[in-house]
């Protein structure tokens, strides 16, 4: 009998995204599965049921849904409801963040379901059509340079007008991974000037292939698996020294930068706000994990001393069809090579496949939350 795949309703305020689009739907379809989808599931994301057509099985109601399943797809962490709602010893995919959910890990652990964790997917060469991180993170880029052109006071780009000629903006992006990058492509596009900031020196050459500058502030930061280690209070003093005098010349500041699993580092003081000019703007992408600056407000948008802050939550939400298309691609990228013949066959000797494992077996597999626990 062919393995029964999942997809039901995101149930959190505010998510948009479903996590199997009808192209990937029918792709896994073609693979043998038979793909059940809660009717409405793709609504939010602008997919209606009929466009998922002949490939996916549709089900009236998550419980109904859910008592079907051998693995379920998901965008967010399933409340502990709807893991109560899963099938003992079945498997789901999903952002799961599991720092933040542990009563959700232990239950997960408890009814011997195995989860793949899909932000815990390594970063090496062939897994990169399957990072989520990434995926999402491109997309969140370029809606924070969006967000941060309407926030400003005034023109990104340079305008010749019988008036006068008006300067471009000054934009100062905090963290060059994916959506540091996008953020610096896009805000290169509306014509602003952008400076940007990493701690890792091989940030330098991708920044000005987009046509930013590098801020060098004599730090270095880089670490193993792609990532940033955590800096040292000496080397945060003179990142913050240099960053300062950068940061007070800009009209708008987009801060990016995250270390997974742990709250986002304080970068921009309340000293450095209050050292900018009235009227400019602060995007702080790191806000889900509390913010890269001080006066960051999660999900709130707050004045002061005339400078606006944003802190926007779910970001790739906001773009729920393409975030959706990319999601569901990384899905079936990460999960394909391990169907055969409709059946599916996990090769724990797999890096990507252990490596992602949250819980398995009845047990938790990812040693950091086992820690936790």
């Amino acid at each position: 009998m062919p393995v029964r795949m999942a997809v039901p309703k995101e149930i959190v305020s505010g998510e948009r995204r479903v996590a199997l689009d009808p192209t990937m739907a029918e792709r896994f379809a073609k693979l043998g599965v038979e793909i059940l989808l809660e009717k409405g599931a793709g609504l939010s994301a602008f997919f209606p049921d009929e466009a998922y057509g002949k490939s996916s099985r549709l089900v009236d109601g998550a419980q109904a849904l859910y008592t079907e399943a051998d693995v379920v797809f998901k965008v967010q962490a399933p409340t502990l409801e709807e893991v109560e709602l899963l099938r003992d010893g079945s498997t789901l995919l999903a952002v799961l963040l599991p720092h933040r959910n542990v009563e959700m890990v232990k239950r997960l652990r408890d009814k011997k379901i195995t989860s793949f964790a899909m932000e815990l997917i390594p970063r090496i060469s062939r897994a990169q059509s399957m990072d989520v991180l990434s995926s999402q993170a491109a997309v969140s880029g370029y809606k924070v340079a969006l967000l941060a052109a309407n926030l400003a006071s005034g023109f990104f780009p340079m305008l010749t007008t019988a008036a006068g000629t008006i300067r471009p903006s000054k934009v100062v992006i905090v963290g060059a991974g994916v959506a540091g990058l996008q953020a610096i492509a896009t805000c290169r596009r509306l014509g602003a000037m952008v400076e940007a900031y990493d701690v890792r020196p091989a940030a330098r050459q991708e920044i000005e292939s987009l046509g930013g500058k590098m801020i060098d502030t004599g730090v270095s930061a880089a670490s193993e698996g792609g990532y940033a280690r955590e800096l040292t209070a000496e080397e945060k003093q003179k990142q913050a020294d240099v960053l300062a005098r950068h940061i007070a010349a800009a009209n708008a500041v987009i801060t990016t930068a995250a270390v997974p699993g742990r709250p986002a580092p304080k970068i921009v003081t309340a000293a450095m706000v209050e050292g900018m000019k009235r009227g400019a703007v602060i995007v702080d992408l790191a806000a889900e994990s509390g913010g890269n600056c001080e006066l960051t407000r999660p999900g709130e948008t707050v004045e002061h001393n005339g400078v606006i802050i944003a802190g926007p939550l779910n970001i790739p939400s906001s773009f729920p069809v393409p975030a959706s298309e990319m999601y569901a691609k990384n899905l079936f990228n990460f999960l394909s090579p391990m169907i055969k013949d409709g059946n599916l066959n996990l090769d724990w000797n797999d890096e990507v496949i252990a490596k992602s494992a949250l819980t398995r077996d009845g047990k938790i597999v990812h040693e950091p939350t086992s820690k936790l626990v």
